[in-house]
C-alpha cells in the first residue's frame, strides 16, 4: 500500500532542495534557447531541474512513472499506476527576464486520481500543497473550502492574448465575462494562477491551451477545495493530453459555463504522452 505521508514528506525536503539550487542560478548565466516558438523558452535550470526530481524519484521509487516538461521521464500510455507529472519551472519567461513569478509545479496520481499536488512560489519560497483527503495547504496554513461568490465580485485569471483573434476560441465570447467580472489579471504561471485561486485571491483561471504538467498539480489543490477543473467545454481533464483548462469555484465555474461558454468547442491538439 502506498504510503502517502512518507511520499508527502520526501517531496517536500526536494523542493526546498531544488528550489535553493535554481536562487542559486540567479547571479550565473543561463543557457536560453527556443522550442516551438521564439517565446517558447527553455533554459539549462529547467532541465538541470527536471533531472533532479527523476534522478531521486527512480532510486527513490522506482515502479513509479514520471511525466515531465522538458521529456526526461517515461513513455506515458495510461494512468495505471503512479504518476508523477512535473513542471520544473512553470513559468519559464518570468524566470528569464524577472527571476519571479515562477514555479515548480508536481502532481502526483494514482490510476488517474489527484493524490499529492505541490505548486512553489521558488523565489517567495511559498509553498502550496494539498493531499487528497486531508485538505489544500498555503505552507503550513490549511485553506478553508470555497464558499459562494457573485460573478461580478470575481477576479479571472485570464491572459490578453486570448482577447484577440486566435485559433483557439472566437475572442468575442470572451469580452462579455470580462466585462462582468471586478478585473482579471495575468502572472505568466499557470501553476501559480491556480494557487491563487485555492487562495481566494483569484476566483478562476482560464486558459486555451495548457500540458499536463501545468495544470495537474493546480487542479487537485483547487478539487481538493471543492473547486472545479475541466476543459472550457466542461469535460474532465486528463493527464494525457494538452487541452484547453477552466478551473475556479464549483459555482463560479458554473456561471461562466452557463453565461458564457455554452457555445464553447474544444480544438482538436496534440497528444503529449511520448516523451521526447
Amino acid at each position: 500500500m502506498t504510503n502517502w505521508s512518507e511520499i508527502d514528506r520526501i517531496t517536500k525536503q526536494w523542493l526546498k532542495e531544488a528550489g535553493e539550487r535554481i536562487r542559486q542560478s540567479f547571479s550565473k548565466q543561463l543557457q536560453i534557447a527556443t522550442k516551438a516558438n521564439r517565446n517558447d523558452l527553455v533554459t539549462n535550470i529547467d532541465q538541470d531541474t527536471e533531472q533532479f526530481f527523476i534522478e531521486r524519484i527512480r532510486k527513490t521509487y522506482p515502479d513509479h512513472k514520471i511525466l515531465g516538461e522538458e521529456g526526461y521521464g517515461d513513455e506515458i500510455n495510461g494512468t495505471n499506476g503512479v504518476i508523477w507529472v512535473i513542471d520544473p519551472i512553470d513559468g519559464t519567461m518570468n524566470f528569464v527576464h524577472m527571476q519571479r513569478h515562477f514555479t515548480i509545479s508536481i502532481g502526483i496520481f494514482e490510476d488517474g486520481k489527484g493524490k499529492l499536488a505541490y505548486i512553489y512560489d521558488v523565489t517567495n519560497d511559498e509553498l502550496y500543497h494539498a493531499m487528497n483527503g486531508k485538505g489544500a495547504f498555503y505552507n503550513e496554513k490549511q485553506l478553508p473550502k470555497f464558499s459562494e461568490k457573485l460573478l461580478c465580485d470575481c477576479i479571472v485569471g485570464l491572459n490578453a492574448i486570448w482577447l484577440t483573434e486566435n485559433r483557439r476560441i472566437d475572442y468575442r465570447i470572451l469580452i462579455p465575462l470580462v466585462k462582468s467580472v471586478r478585473g482579471t489579471r495575468s502572472f505568466g504561471s499557470a501553476a501559480l494562477e491556480m494557487a491563487y485561486v485555492a487562495t481566494g485571491w483569484m476566483d478562476a483561471y482560464i486558459s486555451l491551451r495548457l500540458s499536463p504538467w501545468d495544470f495537474a498539480a493546480g487542479m487537485i489543490i483547487v478539487e481538493e477545495l471543492g473547486g472545479k477543473a475541466t476543459k472550457l467545454n466542461g469535460e474532465p481533464l486528463s493527464i494525457l493530453e494538452k487541452s484547453s483548462v477552466f478551473l475556479a469555484r464549483s459555482d463560479v465555474h458554473e456561471q461562466i459555463s452557463e453565461q458564457f461558454l455554452s457555445n464553447y468547442v474544444e480544438n482538436p491538439m496534440r497528444d503529449y504522452r511520448k516523451k521526447r
